[in-house]
């Protein structure tokens, strides 16, 4: 396969994968409805950097121990299932906010609250570590040196591309959202859809399997 065709077909190929609605796009896109687009890029780079930890891994080789290891897979699992859960439990407990995202003081939500989520929510994710190791190695070329670095390139793009991606949905989600601020019955009917979707997100990492 020549470098021309090679790239073509990774770099449509994780296009694609950040294009396609997803969990983390979804918890991106109601962080932007509910908070504005400051906050919607901030949980992109806290996803994105929650990213980045399992790249690392599996350039170096540490994810295979999840992948592998069930008592492993399991606890990280855990972890990260209780802690979409508390999630949940906070926004379905919310009264609602003032959506006017042209007004710094009017919620209580954080560029760096949803960063740290962001972060949390992907380190804690064992399928992303999985995502990783089972994506990659597919696109390994063994006459192109180091293959830890290969691994390690290969994954940075996936996420750049991921950052490029998200900011786009959260700058076209952001103006869409500017017509319906200023409603705290609707920030509130919000936090109850992200509560829904951490919910449904602990579900279903709480009940995956490492296969």
């Amino acid at each position: 396969m020549s470098d021309l065709n090679y790239w073509i077909i990774f770099l449509s190929t994780a296009f694609a994968l950040n294009i396609a609605p997803g969990p983390d796009l979804l918890y991106i896109l109601t962080k932007t409805i509910a908070n504005g687009k400051t906050v919607g890029i901030a949980a992109s780079l806290g996803v994105c950097t929650g990213a980045l930890f399992h790249v690392f891994l599996a350039a170096f080789g540490l994810s295979a121990i999840i992948a592998s290891s069930a008592i492993a897979f399991t606890i990280v699992k855990v972890i990260g299932a209780c802690y979409l859960l508390y999630l949940a439990y906070q926004s379905f407990r919310s009264s609602g906010t003032n959506l006017d995202i042209l007004v710094a003081d009017t919620s209580d939500e954080t560029p760096f609250s949803a960063f740290k989520q962001g972060v949390l929510i992907d380190v804690l994710n064992p399928k992303v570590a999985i995502f990783f190791m089972a994506f990659l190695p597919q696109f390994i070329r063994n006459d192109h040196g180091s293959i830890p670095l290969q691994l390690l390139y290969l994954g940075l793009i996936i996420v750049i591309i991921a950052i490029v991606v998200e900011v786009i949905y959260v700058l076209i989600v952001s103006k869409l959202t500017e017509k319906i601020r200023g409603s705290q019955k609707i920030s509130m009917w919000l936090d109850r859809v992200v509560g829904t979707i951490f919910l449904g997100l602990g579900i279903k990492l709480a009940t995956s399997t490492s296969t």
